[in-house]
């Protein structure tokens, strides 16, 4: 088994079929339950999830430190819900990875 979060092909692949962009009121029963966590923009959803996958500690913590991947906040989830967000979605269990889109460039 490859334990090497920067060549895992097929976790790649797999995790990337499985996302999805999905409206926030479908989001927040996992909110409830306190499993979804965002992901800075500025990083790869994809990337994030391997890591996770692999339990990277080292890159989650520097990411956490950063504020740049953690727990959903309450102010996050009702700016969300009241702007009708749709946010980009991976799931590694328990855990649902949500990512707001990235500007697009014009």
């Amino acid at each position: 088994m490859n334990t090497n979060p920067d060549n895992d092909t097929e976790l790649r692949i797999k995790i990337n079929r499985e996302t999805a962009r999905l409206p926030w009121a479908e989001l927040e029963r996992h909110f409830a339950q306190g499993t979804v966590v965002f992901v800075s923009p500025d990083l790869d959803l994809i990337d994030v999830a391997v890591r996770i996958s692999h339990d990277d500690k080292d890159s989650i913590a520097r990411w956490m430190a950063d504020s740049r991947v953690g727990k959903v906040t309450v102010e996050q989830a009702q700016a969300w819900s009241e702007g009708q967000a749709v946010l980009w979605t991976a799931v590694v269990s328990p855990f649902v990875l949500v990512q707001a889109e990235k500007a697009k460039l014009n």
